[in-house]
């Protein structure tokens, strides 16, 4: 007789409701209190028990029979053999050891992102670099892809941009006060399925519906019309990607030539505007910036850039820029450009003003904050100091010694011999996938930590197959979400997978690190320490938790009030800026920064600058003619679970999805469900045309997040799958905050004539067992 059961689980896109049939997971549904749940649920049942799996420890065929000093085999060509527990962790605690006393640890670096689990103990990053600090330290990276070159440039120029994303302006407040929202990048609702730790309910959606009943006009500057919902009804205007800094300049000029910019705030609340008048007046380089320039850049008509002008002056106006506007060439340029624009109309600071840089970035941008600091597994303290920005991983690998500026600093790369990844897939986030294949040979070492077979995987020297968020009990909480979510184990580990807790335990021991990591307590009684913790902190506002975790465990989600409903951005320093001043030099909003331009750096000058893209109206252009843009999917969470149900059933014979306008496809005999080829210097990829109108000529847009899968017989290492990053360059922003620039690539188009070959990703590549 079957036996089944039902369960809570979270994840970072949501709570839901896990059913398991005789200890196996069979389908993940939604909560029914969240108004709109994530179907990236539906991908976690075949993705867990799917035949990429990582079952059991395996080893690099050619790293186990020769070690890590020869140079034989190729990582991410080599097939891999399955082994004991007893045989990786020894292999592992021998490698340490060896790098730790041959170069010490800062020849190891720590590589993880975070994303893997959204549980507040077995959290993938926590986990292991915990561990690798009791071990001595290890080499980290600093920032993150989704908006790194913010959080370099927004402390010189306003305040730390993790206050900008926690202290957001509600955009309840833009329904009860706001009449226009001007959108640069759309509010793409689908990367607000997530947020890091989880989110307990989905509120944006419900939030802009309330704006529309309330009369909000919203204006979309963006080359895909599907970067706001149909709802809002849109006017739709899209711009030439990455002329939005142009744009605004064409805004601002009309603001000034027409004596609309508000010349109160800018004295009271800013510095440096006489600088950016003299640029936008073309004091500088002899070059107005007037709306005509505008429209030669941007492609948008330069009477609709002026009567913008006058619409946005004329009422309460929020400015929103995406997330991914910055992931581009010289990306910081349209952060302080939109801060500037902001600041000439005179709105910060008010209900439904202002500015926002990330609505839609995530779940709970906009919507929603904790109360209060959720209870987390200690990193503990890493001793040692050195760090690399967190796009430059190739670069670090390639050129050890090798010395690059950074924030106004001169950094040298270290000379890393060690890689440990775990939380997190560089096969999906670094640009120019070639370039970061050829760096994955340089370590002597690479120890990976995975659920299943990706792409990084298959660059390991060591695989350890660790427990989903499904197989383990813990208890979710995201950075900004104002709920707490039992996380039961609802089924055992696939195969010999394990916690990583415990295997680090097990390396703690063969390490005679005594109790460092551990603190001596197994991983039960450290939820219990958690769970204390964590009533502790809830107890002065007046919120009882259940008295032990294994009570809260059985129980539902839990809500916080909200403790700021109403927030409205630098609404005190707009009330007192001298009691309420800013983190920057002057204590205002700097319009011109002396101490960025003190840098000296032609590609983030003192103030906001129009600097043409490296790949954009050029020589490449007649070759490349179409820009690449690319985006989180709506199917997953950057590439976690691509070989579940929801991610393959939006495949195109079994590739990625790539939007291309009409009249593109049709000068190319392309014709929906074509499988194409996507291509320019830098590397070739399959993936599925889907036509469509909703995106504007001259561009396509491929998902980011497919699986890399290289055809390694191919000279130019063709992807079977579909992942846009063997085509996007691995250039920076700039030196200032030496971000990622993917977004910012220009590529050809063709049919694929060919037999296409099948995509391999998804099957294991295990040759032998040591058994």
């Amino acid at each position: 007789m079957r036996t089944r059961s039902k369960s809570l689980t979270a994840n970072h896109w949501g709570v839901g409701i896990v059913e398991t049939e005789d200890g196996r997971i069979v389908s993940v549904t939604p909560h029914p209190d969240d108004p709109d749940p994530s179907p990236i649920n539906e991908n976690i049942a075949g993705s867990l028990s799917g035949s990429a799996r990582v079952r059991r420890p395996a080893v690099r065929q050619s790293y186990l029979e020769h070690g890590a000093e020869a140079d034989i085999g190729e990582r991410g060509r080599d097939p891999y053999v399955e082994v004991s527990w007893d045989t990786a962790l020894d292999l592992i605690a021998s490698e340490l050891n060896r790098v730790r006393s041959n170069y010490g640890n800062k020849a190891i670096f720590g590589g993880s992102y975070g994303w893997s689990s959204a549980g507040r103990f077995h959290h993938a990053q926590s986990q292991l670099k915990r561990f690798l600090n009791a071990t001595g330290g290890s080499v980290r990276s600093e920032g993150n892809y989704s908006y790194n070159a913010a959080l370099v440039l927004m402390p010189h120029i306003v305040k730390n941009f993790r206050d900008h994303v926690k202290e957001t302006t509600r955009l309840r407040t833009v329904a009860s006060n706001g009449k226009l929202m001007v959108m640069f990048g759309g509010v793409p609702i689908r990367n607000a399925q997530v947020t890091d730790g989880g989110a307990g309910r989905h509120m944006l959606r419900g939030d802009l519906l309330a704006c529309v009943d309330a009369g909000v006009k919203f204006i979309n500057f963006s080359p895909l019309r599907g970067d706001v919902i149909d709802a809002l009804n849109a006017e739709w205007i899209p711009p030439r990607p990455g002329s939005d800094t142009a744009l605004m300049m064409g805004l601002a000029h009309t603001l000034l030539d027409e004596g609309l910019h508000d010349v109160e705030f800018l004295g009271r609340y800013t510095v440096g505007f006489e600088k950016l008048e003299a640029y936008l007046l073309g004091h500088a380089d002899g070059e107005v910036k007037d709306a005509e320039w505008a429209s030669r850049q941007s492609g948008v008509p330069a009477d609709r850039i002026k009567t913008l002008a006058r619409e946005m002056t004329a009422q309460r106006t929020m400015i929103c820029t995406a997330f991914g506007l910055q992931r581009a060439d010289f990306g910081e340029q349209v952060l302080w450009m939109t801060v500037a624009l902001a600041s000439m109309l005179g709105q910060i600071g008010l209900p439904g003003g202002g500015y926002a840089i990330g609505y839609g970035g995530n779940a709970v941008i906009g919507s929603s904050d904790r109360p209060i600091r959720w209870a987390n597994f200690s990193q503990g303290k890493n001793p040692i100091d050195e760090f690399i920005p967190v796009a430059m991983t190739a670069d670090m690998l390639l050129r050890p010694g090798e010395a690059y500026d950074y924030n106004g600093e001169e950094r040298i790369f270290p000379d890393i011999k060690m890689v440990w990844w775990a939380g997190g897939n560089p096969f999906h986030h670094c640009q120019d996938l070639n370039k970061l294949r050829r760096a994955f040979q340089r370590p002597e070492t690479i120890i990976v930590n995975e659920v299943n077979w990706t792409s990084t995987a298959r660059h390991a020297d060591i695989v350890l197959p660790v427990a989903a968020a499904q197989e383990r009990d813990d208890f979710g909480g995201g950075k900004q979400d104002f709920t707490l979510m039992p996380m039961p184990k609802a089924a055992e580990p696939v195969g010999q997978a394990r916690c990583e807790f415990d295997i680090y335990v097990d390396l703690e021991k063969r390490l005679s690190l005594g109790t460092a990591y551990s603190d001596g307590l197994s991983k039960e009684e450290w939820l219990d320490r958690l769970w204390t913790q964590m009533r502790e902190r809830v107890m002065p506002s007046g919120k009882e938790l259940p008295e032990s975790f294994n009570e809260f465990l059985r129980g539902d989600v839990i809500e916080f009030d909200d403790p700021a409903p109403e927030a409205v951005f630098l609404e005190d320093f707009r009330a007192d800026p001298y009691t309420f001043p800013l983190p920057t030099p002057s204590g205002k909003i700097e319009l011109a920064s002396d101490v960025i331009a003190s840098f000296g750096y032609s590609d983030c000058p003192g103030h906001p600058t129009w600097l043409p893209p490296r790949e954009w109206l050029s020589e490449t252009s007649k070759e490349y003619p179409l820009c690449l843009l690319s985006g989180q999917p709506e199917t997953r969470l950057h590439s976690q679970l691509d070989n579940g149900a929801f991610s393959l059933s939006r495949k195109v014979q079994g590739r990625e999805p790539v939007l291309m306008n009409p009249d593109d496809a049709s000068v190319r005999g392309i014709v929906q469900g074509d499988i194409v080829l996507l291509h320019n210097s830098r590397g070739r990829c399959l993936a599925g045309a889907v036509v469509t109108d909703a995106i504007a000529t001259g561009n396509v847009f491929l998902w980011t997040g497919a699986w890399y899968d290289p055809d390694l017989e191919d000279p130019d290492h063709l992807d079977r799958h579909g992942n846009p990053n063997v085509l996007t360059h691995d250039h920076r922003t700039s030196r200032l905050g030496q971000g990622p620039a993917a977004q910012t690539a220009m590529i050809n188009v063709r049919k694929y004539e060919k037999t296409a070959p099948d995509v391999t990703i998804f099957q294991p590549p295990i040759v032998a067992s040591d058994d």
